[in-house]
């Protein structure tokens, strides 16, 4: 029987799913049902059985889901009950920031390499990682078993980067350069595009602004 080809919008909702149950969790609450989810996280309780359906019986009619269990599973589905280890390139601001991010830690993601260009950079050290060259990417990324890459460089050089990560075999990027990556169809790349989604927001603003003069 063919896999069933679950979409990105359904994937993209579990760690959604997953952060809320967790808040419930830390609450000490039990069971929720598919209505209180989508309250609380403005989606239609359909939309949250469906998704879940695609992934199994989870729920319990006139009950609905028990934290814990369900917790476990979607951790399960997205891989999270197992160490993934990540490569970061670029040791600027952004890139000092996510590596001292540590809340997804207790979700089994740890950066356990980071890489840049600059010489000035080399040796020195972001939350007890030391800096690495370029030059050493390749082997480090083999020699710790690194699955995804993290590239938090300039747009002039994301794709160097990018071509990098793909050589030493890393499964997955998330990009934070202002470019489209090419790469094999076999990589998944997910691009957080900061200015792209500020702009997007402007187009929903009122038209009865005050425009503000240019000093």
């Amino acid at each position: 029987m063919k896999a069933l080809k679950i979409s990105e919008a359904v994937v993209r909702r579990l760690p959604v799913y997953l952060r809320h149950l967790l808040e419930l969790k830390q609450r000490e609450v039990l069971t929720v049902s598919s209505q209180d989810l989508g309250q609380k996280l403005n989606l239609n309780p359909a939309q949250i059985r469906k998704d879940l359906a695609y992934f199994g019986d989870f729920g319990r009619k006139g009950i609905g889901y028990d934290v814990s269990y369900l917790i476990q599973q979607i951790r399960h589905i997205l891989k999270l009950d197992q160490v993934i280890h990540v490569g970061l390139v670029g040791a600027g601001k952004l890139g000092h920031a996510l590596c001292n991010y540590t809340v997804y830690l207790k979700d089994n993601m740890k950066i356990v390499a980071v890489f840049d260009a600059q010489e000035s950079k080399i040796n020195t050290e972001i939350n007890n990682l030391k800096v690495q060259p370029m030059s050493d990417l390749i082997t480090t990324v083999r020699e710790k078993q690194i699955r995804i890459g993290i590239i938090t460089v300039p747009a002039t050089e994301a794709q160097y980067v990018a071509d990098q990560f793909v050589e030493a075999g890393v499964e997955a990027i998330l990009n934070f350069a202002p470019v489209i990556l090419r790469v094999p169809s076999n990589i998944r790349v997910h691009t957080a595009d900061f200015t792209t989604d500020l702009f997007s927001l402007a187009y929903y603003l009122s038209d009865n602004g005050k425009e503000v003069p240019a000093e």
